[in-house]
């Protein structure tokens, strides 16, 4: 009667993005900010933004984001 193997789980490891990846996402987050600094009160309003609201987010530092918008 055969015997049950148990095979080791693959190992769910993330790999490390490269420099240029992580300097690609900073310039994006960059970007966007500048971008969003730009934006005129009716295109703020429909993202449901204030310009106050805009502003202070465009002010943060590129280093400044939260996990989910890097790589």
């Amino acid at each position: 009667m055969p015997r049950d193997i148990a095979l080791p789980r693959a190992r769910l490891t993330r790999r490390r993005p490269s420099l240029l990846a992580l300097l690609t996402g900073f310039f994006a987050i960059a970007r966007q900010r500048r971008k969003l600094a730009a934006l005129d009160d009716h295109q703020l309003q429909d993202l449901g933004l204030t310009r106050s609201q805009a502003l202070e987010e465009a002010r943060r530092g590129f280093w400044d984001a939260p996990n989910h918008w890097r790589l």
